[in-house]
């Protein structure tokens, strides 16, 4: 079993409950921001709290690596520095843009690397 990386352990036990069978957790990480609660990577897909539905509701949308057209670093500022000095990630299925912004451009940069490796 591969030793995943995640923020918070009820975050991870979510993801973990709804595992296809032989599915591997990467990594699960807290995200900030309204909308999305948190990101799961897996070996098969990316799972997406997403908490914009009305009346408190949220919804966890599994995304096949297969469906996602493209992943962008997304950032307020100018490209002067590092090119994971933000801490935002975009992923791109279709017409639709998954934002997601982590505490850290190290956690930006390893879900950004983890998708590139498997849509490419």
């Amino acid at each position: 079993m591969v030793n995943a990386t995640y923020d918070r352990k009820e975050q991870f036990q979510q993801i973990q409950s709804g595992l296809l069978e032989g599915e591997q957790i990467i990594a699960v990480y807290d995200a900030v921001g309204t909308g999305t609660g948190f990101i799961g990577l897996t070996d098969r897909r990316v799972i997406i709290q997403d908490r914009s539905f009305i009346g408190k509701r949220y919804a966890i949308t599994s995304i096949p690596y297969g469906k996602i057209t493209s992943v962008s670093v997304v950032s307020n500022k100018s490209w002067g520095g590092s090119f994971f000095s933000a801490g935002a990630i975009a992923i791109h299925v279709g017409t639709h843009t998954y934002e997601v912004e982590f505490r850290g451009a190290q956690k930006s940069h390893h879900v950004h690397n983890v998708i590139l490796h498997y849509i490419s």
